[in-house]
């Protein structure tokens, strides 16, 4: 294991911004974690431990242990004539974690494939796509405390999940670094397997439809998603980006009531709590952002949610960017939306 100081942070984060880790180093083991914070440096510094860097933005040099979570591994830790728990390090890539278990027929990760970033991160945002979340699936996850190295599990209870959200974001943030994932998958191989595949989001369904998918399988729910995603999402290896920057807001049924009679063209989902869920791209949308280009930064073209580093930009630009759309919003509709990616 190397520890680099001063370390440029640039290739570690898919909006290609400029920033600097004071110190810097990549694990692969838990006993390479355990190594690190025995530096003497190490418990007197900020700590930032870094997955994919698909969610995050960087805004300025941080001063303090920038820590790249490569643990890899994918395994059966048990199964049953019907389910599998399929276990996988925290360094392994989301999206082929994904693909694995699909080839395996594994059924409960496909809405979520293309998702960027490494399955370490995913329980801390409870990512989501296409009518399926993260907790839809999971069993557990194992961290071990930073402070004091204490290895621990945590079950979904512990996590509490939310939408593009958990406690990792807020009461625990920085205090654990996550070292595997555990999925529980169902066996379609299996003759007394029961599974429903989740078609039933409207633009998967639509999608399922053109591509004249009949017969579903795991690998059409996911071909069909890719292809969605291909289409409204730019590549970070062509332009720089953190895939949709805003959560969509929920609204209570009275304030929507009072949009709706203004915008009866709204596009809106009920929710179980009785608020209304409202596309964060289709306010912005109308705000007038799509497409516009602010200096170095904008908001994407083919997806208003996604704002885009057209090269150069800095965290800062961004993070101005994402603030102005918010207040404009926040004028027009009296809605406040709040970011998906993680502010350093």
């Amino acid at each position: 294991m190397k520890i680099e100081q001063n370390y440029s942070l640039k290739s570690l984060n898919t909006l290609g911004l400029e920033a600097a880790a004071k110190y810097f180093a990549e694990i692969h083991s838990i006993e390479e974690f355990q190594e690190l914070a025995g530096d003497k440096r190490f418990p007197r510094e900020k700590k930032l431990i870094l997955g994919g860097g698909s969610n995050i933005l960087l805004t300025k040099d941080f001063y303090g242990w920038v820590v790249k979570n490569a643990i890899p591994g994918v395994s059966v830790a048990n199964e049953t004539a019907t389910e599998v728990i399929v276990k996988a390090g925290a360094g392994e890539r989301w999206h082929d974690l994904v693909m694995g278990c699909i080839e395996k027929n594994y059924g409960g990760l496909e809405n979520l494939s293309l998702i960027p970033g490494l399955t370490g991160a995913a329980p801390l945002q409870n990512i989501g796509a296409y009518g399926a979340e993260l907790k839809d699936t999971f069993h557990e996850l194992e961290a071990l405390e930073i402070r004091s190295l204490t290895p621990v599990k945590f079950r979904a209870r512990d996590c509490a999940f939310g939408y593009r959200d958990s406690v990792f974001k807020h009461k625990l943030q920085g205090q654990f670094l996550i070292t595997s994932v555990s999925f529980k998958l169902t066996k379609l191989s299996a003759p007394a397997a029961h599974y429903h595949f989740r078609t039933e989001y409207g633009e998967l369904r639509r999608t399922l439809e053109e591509m004249k998918i009949h017969d579903l399988s795991l690998k059409a729910v996911s071909d069909a998603v890719c292809q969605i995603r291909r289409a409204k999402l730019p590549d970070p290896k062509e332009i720089g980006n953190a895939g949709s920057f805003f959560k969509n807001p929920s609204i209570p049924h009275t304030q929507f009531k009072l949009l709706a009679a203004e915008h009866p063209k709204m596009p809106h989902y009920p929710q179980p709590d009785g608020t209304v869920k409202i596309p964060a791209g289709w306010l912005i949308e109308q705000c007038g952002w799509k497409g516009k280009k602010v200096g170095r930064t904008g908001s994407h073209k083919m997806q208003a949610l996604v704002l885009v580093n057209y090269g150069g930009a800095t965290g800062q630009e961004i993070l101005d960017l994402s603030n102005a759309i918010t207040r404009s919003v926040k004028e027009t509709f009296g809605i406040e939306l709040s970011p998906e990616v993680n502010i350093v």
